[in-house]
């Protein structure tokens, strides 16, 4: 629940990008409809938790429009620029993704004080209803990537970015869709290592919020929430960087296989992630 609330705005601004939501726009605008609904499927908050929460989250709904998504544009244009001079390198991909993962700290930052008050305020049958729901969710997630045998697994992680590439790219060729397998089969266990290391999260964030009248409580959900990277195992570490490499390694060749009309296609999405949000009205406003 909390990592959704950490990243309640970006969700649907950055991660766009892999996605393959259509209506950037009309998602971004209704944030404040599908983020309680979001929340509610882990806590269930009493009337004056809920008014104070939609007013909270408009209040971060106007900061980030209008003072983060401009700078998404900018990131819209430099990635668009790398497909278009169909220069996709490692180098650059690296850029690209620690300036995504600095405006997912920065929205981090700005929401977790009202994570806080938020938790802080939860009597104890909310916080067992809601320790019971992150249970719920993590068996879930434990029977859909953990269970089938490995090579079950294989298959069905290249099928969900086969998915995600065709929606960006249109089909892919024999070529990217075996590139895409090797992909897959080259992270092997990875689905072990999320999911424990989420485990091993989520154990930690309960233990902090049944302490939630403790004065370091703030400190713990600093950490929890803006540094979490502090926390993982040191065996996701590893994963995580291996990953990483992987996937940017996977854009590369794709890209070094494409065909005229998958960049141009490429290009196109990336055009209406942008036309969606300069469509936004705080964008106009700010433009006066």
């Amino acid at each position: 629940m909390l990592r959704r609330l950490k990243l309640l705005v970006v969700v649907l601004t950055l991660s766009l990008v892999l996605a393959g939501c259509n209506r950037v726009g009309l998602a971004y605008r209704n944030l404040d409809v599908i983020i309680p609904w979001t929340l509610n499927d882990y806590l269930d908050m009493n009337a004056g938790q809920k008014s104070w929460f939609n007013d909270t989250l408009k209040e971060h709904l106007a900061w980030h429009c209008t003072t983060q998504l401009p700078g998404y544009l900018d990131w819209l244009d430099r990635l668009q620029q790398m497909v278009d001079a169909n220069q996709v390198t490692d180098a650059a991909l690296q850029t690209r993704t620690v300036e995504a993962k600095q405006a997912i700290a920065e929205v981090a930052r700005e929401i977790t004080p009202s994570a806080i008050e938020l938790l802080q305020g939860l009597d104890d049958e909310q916080v067992e209803d809601m320790n019971a729901a992150l249970a719920k969710d993590l068996r879930k997630r434990q029977d859909e990537y953990l269970k089938p045998p490995l090579q079950q697994q294989i298959k069905e992680r290249a099928e969900r970015m086969r998915k995600r590439l065709d929606s960006w790219m249109g089909p892919l060729s024999p070529s990217q869709q075996a590139r895409v397998l090797a992909w897959s089969v080259a992270l092997g266990e990875q689905n072990e290592q999320w999911i424990g290391n989420r485990a091993h999260w989520q154990a930690q964030f309960i233990d902090a919020v049944q302490q939630r009248r403790s004065a370091d409580f703030p400190q713990k959900m600093q950490q929890l929430l803006v540094d979490r990277e502090s926390l993982w195992t040191p065996q996701y570490r590893a994963a995580y960087a291996q990953t990483e490499a992987q996937a940017r390694s996977l854009i590369v060749d794709l890209m070094a296989d494409s065909t005229p009309q998958q960049r141009l296609k490429l290009t196109q999405k990336i055009d209406g992630v942008r036309s969606d949000f300069k469509a936004l009205k705080c964008l106009k406003a700010a433009a006066r």
